[in-house]
């Protein structure tokens, strides 16, 4: 979908890159949707971490590492920062403590400075001061003698010992130190902090497309033959019946479908397999044996091939004339062994799946091969995913048994859509008047066609 992409990115625009659709039929949303989801466009902002670490040395750090260098970087800042303010506080306690002993004996220390030559010297020898302490009173001015000041030292003396305290608490626990650094990280964030440079955008998830919406939706025709060979033809309009077949092979089965979603094939167990048609060879020769992809079980062989979308509603039926409602993306499977679907009672076949194409279809349509037809709701069947079903027309247990008389197939006609009934090379076609008169309840008898249409080989869907 992308013809051509252009990395535009300068000083003015620091990330600019122009992606080309290759038609302007491409779905941009869908586009930019797939690629979110599968590139690095949303996951990733391309920033250049050229720095000097903390060991003093230039290199290139991912986010990770820089954020964790950074956060050593500040707890190291942060504890020298709180050393040096413990130094200071434990130098002055040592200065005001000094200072306290000057004024409890404050006429004996003037007595000292007033007659001794040392007077540093006397004082630590008289009142057991170190150098620091006797300078800092030798330094005191006569102002400062007053009682008042006393009264300060003392104050300062205890908001320092809680200082003191509390930087010594905080330096002897990691957590309390992460706690001060965030608290700190926290105010100039919001003293100092600025307006996001990187721009959020809100939109919905990015979903990637699958393999199925990458390719193009184009009509095609899937043809099963009878060994299980299938091929796909573009369009709709193709005679399936009269196309070439290997030696001793013959038409089987064909569907309309589109070659973005998947043909489901039907064998004769009632297991389900599944392809993308645009996998499936071309018609234009023989295909490809089934067999290739899948592994059915012993004695099985391929039947019945369906189309559509995952939701498109089918019914699943059975020769014994049990079925149920379902949708085709109940038959998808990635197994080659295929997925059990319609569980098949005695010696029962399955059926021909009769396609609803249509929301206001409302009948299912049955026929036995003795002629009996019966018109009942679809609201009247179950939906399954798999399983046996339930009754759809009634067929005596013993003619069932001795293979005498069994369900041909079945259909569910739009409103005013008209029916065919063959019985070999003769048909019968029906409308909804026609078939008021075979209407009944599911799981009853139905009613005999007229006479020569009483050996059904046959029904379907008439073509408009």
């Amino acid at each position: 979908m992308v013809e051509d992409l252009r990395d535009e990115s300068d000083h003015e625009n620091p990330t600019r890159l122009v992606i080309v659709p290759r038609s302007n039929r491409v779905d941009v949303e869908q586009l930019m949707n797939h690629l979110f989801a599968t590139t690095d466009l949303e996951r990733t902002y391309r920033i250049n971490l050229n720095v000097i670490g903390i060991n003093g040395k230039p290199q290139v750090l991912n986010l990770r590492e820089l954020l964790r260098q950074w956060l050593q970087f500040r707890m190291d800042t942060v504890t020298r920062r709180l050393e040096f303010r413990l130094d200071q506080v434990v130098d002055r306690l040592h200065i005001l403590e000094g200072l306290m002993v000057a004024y409890l004996n404050i006429d004996e220390v003037i007595q000292v400075i007033r007659s001794e030559d040392q007077p540093r010297d006397a004082l630590m020898e008289r009142f057991g001061l170190t150098r620091t302490q006797a300078d800092a009173v030798l330094d005191l001015r006569l102002r400062n003698l007053a009682k008042l000041e006393e009264i300060k030292i003392r104050g300062e003396q205890e908001e320092l010992e809680q200082e003191r305290q509390s930087l010594e608490k905080t330096l002897g626990s990691k957590a309390r130190l992460k706690t001060l650094i965030k608290q700190e990280l926290t105010e100039d964030a919001e003293q100092y902090g600025d307006e996001r440079r990187t721009a959020l955008a809100e939109r919905e998830a990015a979903q990637a497309l699958r393999e199925e919406d990458l390719v193009p939706s184009e009509p095609c025709t899937i043809v099963l033959s009878r060994s299980g060979w299938v091929r796909a033809a573009k369009g709709h309009d193709i005679d399936a019946a009269s196309l070439g077949y290997k030696a001793g092979d013959e038409f089987c089965h064909a569907a309309r479908g589109r070659s973005n979603q998947q043909a489901v094939f039907l064998d004769s167990s009632g297991r389900a397999y599944a392809l993308a048609a645009h996998t499936l060879p071309s018609a234009r020769g023989l295909g490809e044996p089934l067999t290739s992809r899948f592994t059915l079980p012993e004695g099985a062989s391929f039947r019945y091939v369906l189309a559509g979308d995952p939701e498109q509603r089918i019914v699943l039926a059975s020769t014994w004339g049990y079925g149920f409602l379902s949708h085709t993306g109940n038959l998808h499977s990635r197994v080659k062994a295929g997925k059990a679907v319609l569980t098949l009672p005695g010696d029962a076949q399955p059926v021909a799946p009769a396609m609803i194409g249509s929301e206001e279809a409302d009948t299912l349509v049955c026929v036995t091969s003795e002629g009996y037809l019966l018109s009942f709701p679809l609201a009247d069947l179950p939906e399954l995913a798999k399983g046996k079903g339930i009754k759809l027309i009634n067929i005596p247990p013993a003619r069932l048994k001795a293979g005498e008389e069994y369900m041909v197939g079945m259909v569910a006609p739009a409103p005013g859509q008209e029916i065919l009934v063959w019985a070999g090379q003769r048909y019968l076609r029906m409308g909804g008047k026609d078939l008021e008169h075979y209407a009944g309840e599911r799981a009853r008898r139905g009613r005999k066609l007229p006479r020569g249409f009483q050996r059904v080989t046959l029904i379907e869907l008439a073509s408009d």
